[in-house]
């Protein structure tokens, strides 16, 4: 009677004290939200202490896109060292473990834990551990080396497992991962209280982990929105300063038109040699660069209206180059040109496309005062044969690296009395026209690549 009622004791001492463990755990579950120390935490309590449960425990979190398991910690009872008690003795219920940041840190650049993290096994390749603990939800224990011997169980060969448990996470009926678990220092056998203990360790840790998960995502969605805010309110300012801006362009035309127009006949009435032509041509040049500024700040602001017809691009490019032709000449620049068979037909607004390649062959002159060469092609896309590209090349010496991410940029712009807005019209343009342009460093120089859709009924 008497080793009767000492068993039962005994038993029920174990019985506290496991429950006091998993109240334990519990706080310190719900002690954090960070995924990272969560996992480190789940771990170490695992294999840490005087008289750890196991000697090694290794994570793996489940990618149901993927349909894999990706080994994400592995910690062991040399690693484990660090785990901390907050709140009181050991035996008070309101305690709770931590560690710092400094044990995360020793634990992730353990060689164990890379190689956990190098693991990664297919869910539905056949593993009998994969099948009874991710499909069934069972807990799997196995005592011999049949898996060892198992062609499908390779990741138990690669982690040099033999006799081991392993435990699934699950959160409302969902299989989040496993814990594995072993002893392979001592070779010591896993109870049954170790098993049953393990399960409703895993038990809680699948909960915490999903509840961390949840918190990142709603915490990404709402970084996510506070992002779309701001852009929809930095928008409302850009669309308010553009509209006063246009608006304030649209006054100040009239006024310089009458301003040029006055400087004009000044300049057919005085002597050309006198200091009074001087300043009239002077200010006919400045009023001319401000109507300029004026006109690509108006078609930057404006709602462009496209007339959408068949276009040969071909055509196009000739007319370009027949208009930029007189500016070349003044500059000395070559100019060569390779137009593969088209024909080459479009669907879009032959004026506004005129003004993209134009500004790019007027840009590639002004690059080169002093001579060079401008190249012109046009080619299918390899990759796509529904898609014709046309590329402007020149020999000015390119553009500096840390500017290409900025030139299509609205007002950025490296010209002494450029205004910033002919790139980021003409990109503009090509986006309507369901196309791109790419700017890179080719040879001696820049070369902008355009792109664009060909007619439908174009093979």
């Amino acid at each position: 009677m008497k080793a009767r009622t000492s068993r039962i004791q005994v038993a029920t001492n174990l019985q506290l004290n496991e429950l006091a463990l998993l109240y334990q755990f519990s706080n310190t579950m719900l002690s954090t939200i960070r995924l990272n120390k969560l996992t480190h935490l789940v771990l170490t309590a695992l294999t840490s202490g005087v008289s750890p449960l196991f000697e090694r425990a290794m994570l793996f979190l489940s990618n149901e896109r993927t349909r894999t398991l990706q080994g994400m910690l592995g910690v062991t009872t040399d690693t484990a060292e660090g785990l901390m008690m907050i709140g009181g003795e050991e035996d008070d219920l309101g305690s709770r473990w931590d560690i710092g940041d400094d044990v995360i840190t020793r634990q992730r650049e353990a060689e164990f834990c890379s190689l956990v993290r190098s693991t990664r096994v297919e869910i539905d390749e056949g593993c009998v551990v994969v099948r009874r603990v991710i499909g069934e939800n069972r807990l799997y224990y196995a005592t011999d080396e049949t898996c060892q011997q198992c062609p499908k169980c390779s990741f138990i060969k690669h982690l040099g497992v033999n006799e081991f448990a392993a435990a699934p996470l699950v959160a409302r009926d969902k299989t989040l991962g496993i814990i594995v678990v072993d002893n392979p220092v001592s070779s010591y056998k896993i109870r049954r209280d170790d098993l049953h203990f393990l399960r409703l360790f895993a038990s809680q840790a699948g909960m915490a982990i999903e509840n961390s998960m949840l918190y990142n995502r709603i915490e990404d969605a709402h970084s996510n929105l506070s992002e779309a805010r701001e852009r929809l309110v930095h928008g409302e300012r850009l669309a308010a300063i553009g509209e006063m801006a246009a608006n304030l362009a649209h006054e100040l035309k009239n006024p310089l038109i009458t301003i040029g127009g006055f400087a004009g006949r000044l300049l057919k009435v005085l002597p050309n040699d006198s200091r009074e032509h001087n300043y009239a041509e002077t200010i006919a040049k400045e009023v001319s660069r401000l109507e300029k500024m004026l006109s690509d700040i108006l078609a930057f602001s404006r709602k462009p209206t496209i007339c959408y017809n068949m276009c040969n691009l071909e055509e196009i490019l000739e007319d370009c180059l027949s208009c930029c032709a007189a500016t070349m000449e003044d500059h000395y620049i070559r100019l060569t040109k390779k137009f593969d068979d088209g024909p080459w037909q479009v669907l879009g607004d032959a004026y506004q496309l005129k003004q993209v390649f134009i500004n790019l062959i007027l840009n590639a002159c002004e690059v080169m005062p002093d001579g060079g060469m401008i190249k012109v092609a046009i080619r299918k896309v390899s990759l796509d044969k529904h898609t014709v590209m046309v590329s402007i090349s020149d020999t000015g010496g390119g553009i500096p690296q840390e500017m290409l991410s900025k030139i299509f940029t609205p007002f950025f712009t490296t010209k002494r009395h450029g205004t910033g807005l002919g790139l980021a019209i003409a990109n503009r343009i090509l986006l309507n026209h369901n196309g791109r342009i790419e700017a890179g460093n080719e040879g001696a120089g820049a070369v902008f690549k355009v792109t664009l859709p060909l007619a439908k009924f174009q093979e």
